[in-house]
């Protein structure tokens, strides 16, 4: 049987301080909010819980380890739920119809009728990737210490250890934290913001992306992702964060083929392994491998810079616990600013940034929840990518960017030129969140 839900019908923030932000943005900066809030004011004074990880990820775990492995999902999820007992939430997304659509990728639709509505308006410009940080305008220092769930920092050492209690040290740097969406789009959706206190605006750099690719490796699930839009890729706040959530269906774009690109042998030192998507609405790179969390987190993260310092939009999917990365330069709000997308999608008021793209899209009218199929997702989804021609030429850019050359004669086997590699299904660490009806 289905659940049914309506949700309630709110604005779309990303934190209960967005609207009280806007509100008070012409008012003169006061000395302490008293709201215990992430900025300067509040932040420094402050004890939150802190969560310290491994200075390098293990390798998989044997099986005596393998509750270790579920730690940190255990620890965030729940953490997430006591914010949700406390009411922190604009709304109960685990209580969401979704469905999986039947077809070759399985793509999944959610029905969240209230999200959009009362949306306030972007306070940025959509057709420049790059802009500079407006303390004026929504930021995360802003955000109630309340909907923080820890800080996310380096241990340094060998092991993760969690302090449900430690004080933040700003003397040598920002402290990463991470926090919930009070809009969630799925179970255990959270944000996780670098450097919180050095405003920084939404572009990448490596220690950013190398932070990000941490997280996803603590989780050590492949149910828990994280993704990435930029500036024009329908980032909607210009202060660098990434998003999270847990979700226990493989992501359509995890289960797409894909074709190897060989490299010379003079740009294999790191260890990174390129692919490109084969039949899939968007084209799209796939990078995985790397002798390190940091070589993968440099290949992909100078891939990333070329594309921003260019103005070219894009979102990043960081998948299978880090160690496999979709990147997908993008450009429908190009083509909506030049009238070229039809009025039948944009009357469906999707946007189609890294979740929608990797295959989990969020509908915001019941008639488009029940008539999803295959054939809409796709048609949506293709407006999204860069044509053949464009990409082969952003790709071309990306590579000299990344170091990385493409071998002049690739020696393709029979089972290295399309594989099809979806993430492995196991039972879930822990309670399943929004359900997903089969």
């Amino acid at each position: 049987m289905e659940m049914k839900l309506t949700i309630k019908r709110v604005p779309t923030v990303v934190s209960n301080y967005q609207e009280d932000a806007a509100a008070t943005a012409g008012e003169r900066p006061r000395a302490g909010c008293g709201r215990d809030c992430l900025g300067d004011c509040c932040l420094p004074d402050s004890k939150l819980p802190l969560y310290a990880f491994k200075a390098s990820p293990k390798k998989p775990s044997s099986q005596e380890d393998a509750s270790n492995d579920e730690f940190f999902v255990n620890l965030l999820l729940g953490l997430w739920e006591d914010r949700m007992a406390r009411g922190l939430f604009r709304y109960d997304v685990t209580a969401c119809e979704t469905k999986v659509i039947p077809g070759n990728l399985g793509f999944v639709a959610q029905l969240n009728e209230g999200r959009h509505l009362k949306k306030r308006p972007t306070e940025f410009r959509v057709d420049r990737v790059l802009q500079p940080f407006d303390a004026a305008k929504f930021n995360f220092t802003k955000v109630g210490q309340e909907e923080v769930l820890f800080q996310f920092e380096n241990g340094g050492g060998d092991d993760s250890f969690f302090v449900e209690s430690s004080p933040i040290s700003v003397a040598d740097r920002a402290p990463n934290v991470v926090a919930i969406n009070v809009s969630p789009i799925e179970y255990g959706h959270v944000l996780l913001i670098p450097r919180v206190l050095d405003r920084l605006p939404q572009r990448i750099d490596q220690e950013s992306f190398l932070l990000a690719l941490h997280m996803a490796a603590e989780a050590a699930s492949p149910y828990f992702r994280l993704g990435y839009n930029s500036l024009g890729a329908f980032a909607t706040i210009n202060h660098l964060h990434f998003q999270a959530y847990y979700l226990t269906v493989p992501f359509p774009v995890e289960k797409a083929a894909t074709k190897r690109i060989f490299l010379a042998e003079g740009t294999m030192n790191s260890g990174v392994k390129v692919s490109k998507l084969m039949n899939y609405p968007v084209r799209g790179l796939v990078f995985e491998g790397g002798n390190s969390l940091s070589d993968l987190a440099n290949v992909v993260s100078s891939a990333c810079i070329w594309l921003q310092d260019n103005n070219v939009p894009y979102n990043v999917l960081i998948s299978d616990s880090g160690k496999k990365i979709f990147l997908f330069p993008q450009c429908y709000a190009e083509k909506q600013a030049l009238g070229e997308v039809s009025q039948e999608l944009l009357d469906t008021q999707v946007n189609p940034a890294v979740w929608e793209i990797s295959g989990h899209i969020v509908l915001k009218r019941r008639s488009d929840y029940e008539e999803a199929s295959e054939a809409s997702a796709w048609r949506l989804l293709a407006e999204v990518s860069l044509s053949e021609e464009r990409f082969e030429e952003v790709k071309a850019y990306i590579f000299d960017a990344a170091g990385l050359v493409q071998s002049d004669e690739e020696e393709v086997s029979e089972d290295e030129d399309a594989t099809y590699t979806p993430v492995s299904i196991a039972p879930p660490a822990v309670a399943e969140g929004c359900l997903v009806l089969q």
